[in-house]
């Protein structure tokens, strides 16, 4: 296994455009950036267990945050970037350097496996001071009917790519004579499907992660391009909303739709901040249920899905 990735890795570095780097992200097309582009891999991670160890979080702090409460025209962008145990997803540049482009802040909640398959892009998203890093658990698995043993392995094999990754971002570092500092480990988590339950709840919270949901889910399953949507979806936005975007080829037309919201939100005198920064900001509104947009809506995916995410029995 580990010759086989280290090999993949290799074919990834020739390949990849002149001038392409961590530091100076290339906007040019990489293997792993295409939807199935690159062999699926279902094996658990070479690391299981994270090193860095995050305190518990207090009780009160269970529970999913759905936005914050404040007064300043403060948002927050968020984007999945996740795959399940049996397919590869993709990378959607064109969102990425939208947002370093315009540089607009984001938090990125990044899957264990996604990370795995999209190696580059990942420590190139990592290494990106304008971005925040979120766990969005190994492969999509259902934590609001997943055992006890399936989540921790969601999070903590999650947990653990990260780490490798950046042992690896700052090895480069210190090669190429830069000062980076990266933070030891992720804080914040985003449940798959938006599902939960008491016990996922808790098992979050004594990980010592802050699950961070959203008041505005913006994509529709449809063409997100059509003109006009951006419009129905800024509507939505109040101060101190978390926006639900994805970057990873899934949904489609999810490039036209953030530029088209984001024009607006501007234009009505919104700016942009991580979830860090606007939790940091005011009080941030939790509740213990999981949804897209109200309570319940959901709740099929748990059939359709399973609980490791992939419809498999």
């Amino acid at each position: 296994m580990r010759f086989g990735i280290m090999l993949w890795l290799l074919i990834l570095v020739i390949a990849m455009p002149a001038g392409a780097s961590l530091w100076e992200p290339d906007p040019g097309f990489l293997p792993e950036d295409g939807r199935r582009a690159v062999p699926n891999d279902a094996s658990p991670p070479e690391r299981t267990v994270p090193r860095f160890t995050l305190p518990s979080l207090p009780e009160e702090h269970e529970g999913t945050i759905r936005r914050v409460a404040i007064r300043e025209k403060k948002v927050a962008l968020t984007f999945d970037l996740c795959e399940l145990a049996t397919i590869t997803t993709g990378y959607d540049a064109a969102i990425i350097d939208f947002l370093r482009q315009r540089q607009i802040p984001a938090t990125l909640f990044l899957g264990g496996k996604w990370m795995r398959s999209h190696r580059m892009r990942a420590m190139q998203l990592m290494a990106d001071p304008l971005f925040e890093i979120g766990n969005h658990a190994w492969s999509h698995g259902n934590f609001g009917i997943m055992n006890e043993r399936s989540m921790l392995e969601q999070i903590r094999w999650t947990q653990a790519e990260y780490e490798r990754l950046r042992e690896e971002i700052l090895a480069q570092a210190v090669d190429d004579g830069r000062s980076v500092t990266l933070p030891e480990s992720m804080v914040l988590f985003r449940l798959p499907y938006g599902r939960c339950s008491d016990a996922a709840l808790k098992v979050l919270a004594r990980e010592g992660l802050e699950v961070v949901q959203w008041d505005v889910a913006a994509e529709t399953s449809g063409d997100n391009a059509i003109p006009g949507l951006g419009k129905l979806v800024a509507d939505q936005v109040q101060p101190g909303s978390i926006l639900l975007f994805h970057a990873n080829s899934v949904p489609r037309g999810s490039a036209a739709l953030l530029t088209e919201t984001v024009d607006i939100l501007i234009r009505r005198g919104y700016q942009f901040v991580t979830v860090g920064e606007l939790l940091k900001l005011g009080e941030p509104r939790r509740t213990r249920e999981g949804y897209f947009n109200r309570p319940g809506d959901n709740l099929n995916l748990d059939h359709q899905f399973g609980p490791d995410g992939t419809g498999r029995r």
